[in-house]
């Protein structure tokens, strides 16, 4: 797999929200010629716009893909779409597409979560806490007064109830997108149940003919002429069903007792025997 430079998309306006540093496990799912290619990767960093990310492939720029990733202390992984703004050396910058309200949330959550902490502290230096045991740890929140203390908890309560809820909306999220994405991957082949074939290409499949008896009544009449037959022939070359197209009632019938009663070989499309389609034609003349 070559690993050549893609340039970018287009030329992309400063960013407007800042890219923060992640590291966690990445599936990225391309469509090549109709078939899911699941691709594994790495983020490297975040924002609310997109991920940076190294992946196990080439994609092109703008190729459009579904990512897959679990933001850190998150049950819920993050399941989106996103178009390939760059691709160079493995490494390649996704824009997210059609991102939900409730997953933005999420990566909100857990940026600020990751820069100011669980609690909504901002994170001490590095070694504060290690040199400092549990039982000489501050209570930050016992040192607050009550009102304070009061509107914490509640603030607490309510990320909390907030939480729960886009867990429970992005759980919808996913079933919706799932569905719409397996919709996508199938870009169903046109059918070869019954297909259409030409009336000279079917007439040299004929494996037994019965030539159709003249009326009697037709011929006293002087009726002559073609009957033109619309006919669905099975996979094991009967005659499943006749419509006239052209040609009087009495030829018409002795043509189609006729007909019905012919075989032919079956017609094959893709290794199988399929029903088809075709026009037969059948020719009375008195001389």
């Amino acid at each position: 797999m070559s690993a050549a430079f893609s340039p970018a998309l287009d030329k992309t306006a400063r960013r407007v929200f800042p890219r923060h540093l992640i590291q966690v496990p990445l599936d990225l799912i391309v469509l090549r010629f109709g078939v899911p290619e699941n691709l594994p990767g790495r983020c490297i960093d975040i924002s609310e716009a997109g991920v940076g990310a190294v992946v196990a492939g080439e994609v092109p720029a703008g190729q459009q893909v579904a990512v897959e990733f679990r933001l850190p202390n998150l049950g819920v992984p993050v399941r989106t779409r996103a178009l390939v703004r760059y691709q160079s050396q493995f490494r390649c910058g996704l824009e997210f597409v059609g991102l939900t309200v409730e997953q933005r949330e999420m990566i909100r959550y857990w940026v600020h979560r990751s820069t100011f902490g669980a609690d909504g502290w901002n994170k001490p230096a590095t070694g504060g806490i290690a040199e400092t045991s549990n039982a000489e740890l501050p209570d930050p929140v016992a040192d607050l007064p009550s009102r304070p203390r009061r509107r914490l908890r509640i603030a607490r309560r309510t990320l909390f109830l907030l939480l729960t809820l886009i867990l429970v909306l992005t759980g919808f999220a996913w079933w919706q997108w799932q569905r719409s994405w397996n919709e996508l991957e199938r870009q169903p082949l046109p059918s070869a149940s019954k297909v259409r074939v030409p009336s000279d290409t079917i007439n040299k499949r004929i494996v037994s003919k019965i030539e159709p008896e003249y009326p009697l009544a037709a011929q006293a009449a002087g009726a002559e002429g073609m009957v033109v037959l619309d006919a669905v022939i099975a996979p094991d070359g009967t005659v499943k069903s006749l419509r006239p197209v052209s040609g009087t009632d009495t030829l018409v019938r002795a043509a189609s007792d006729a007909v019905r009663s012919w075989k032919f070989e079956p017609f094959l499309a893709a290794g199988q025997a399929v029903e088809v389609e075709t026009t037969i034609a059948v020719e009375f003349r008195l001389h």
